[in-house]
């Protein structure tokens, strides 16, 4: 151990957003997160709940591949045209770009990178569960059912009528917080 000065030496335990293999204290600039093919659908639901608001930012801005939203609906057991209608996409544009391996970008895209938000929250309260049945527990069908059940917090609102905004996005997020923490708002 060095002897000690009078001087505080600051090392940091974690840097918030170092990837691995990064040598400590450089600087990693932010990037979009992307789904492309060769993503693992849980891995990217998995970076996109630890992403840093810039690199959420980044995201947003450069749109999410259409063949997301199917995959999405596919975890979620809900067809693909509800999935659709709920993210405020429209079915013919959405086919027509998973067909081609396009990405969906603006608002459509911003409202699917909220929907894979939401389901990594719903993943993490399954996590943090100390309940014997969170061990199998299926959190991306139960999110696909929960989002069309009407929410006394939400004014009687379907979480599903909310999703095509960022600010209805929040406000989905919050009452899933508040369900975890059995906080009922």
């Amino acid at each position: 151990m060095p002897p000690r000065t009078g001087k505080r030496s600051v090392i940091p335990t974690r840097l918030h957003g170092q990837i691995p293999g990064q040598i400590p204290g450089q600087v990693q600039e932010p990037a979009e997160i992307s789904y492309g093919r060769g993503t693992a659908f849980n891995a990217y639901i998995q970076r996109v709940s630890r992403a840093t608001p810039m690199e959420l930012v980044l995201t947003e801005r450069a749109g999410v591949h259409a063949r997301l939203i199917k995959d999405l609906a596919r975890h979620m057991a809900i067809p693909a045209s509800r999935l659709f209608a709920i993210l405020g996409v429209a079915k013919a544009t959405a086919e027509k770009k998973v067909a081609a391996d396009e990405i969906i970008a603006g608002q459509g895209g911003q409202a699917v990178i909220g929907m894979v938000r939401l389901l990594g929250i719903a993943r993490d309260m399954a996590a943090s569960s100390t309940a014997d049945e969170a061990r199998d527990f299926d959190a991306a069908r139960w999110l696909g059912r929960w989002i069309d059940l009407p929410q006394p917090s939400l004014g009687g609102r379907k979480p599903a009528e909310l999703l095509d905004t960022p600010t209805g996005v929040e406000l989905v997020a919050r009452l899933l917080g508040a369900i975890e923490s059995g906080a009922y708002l």
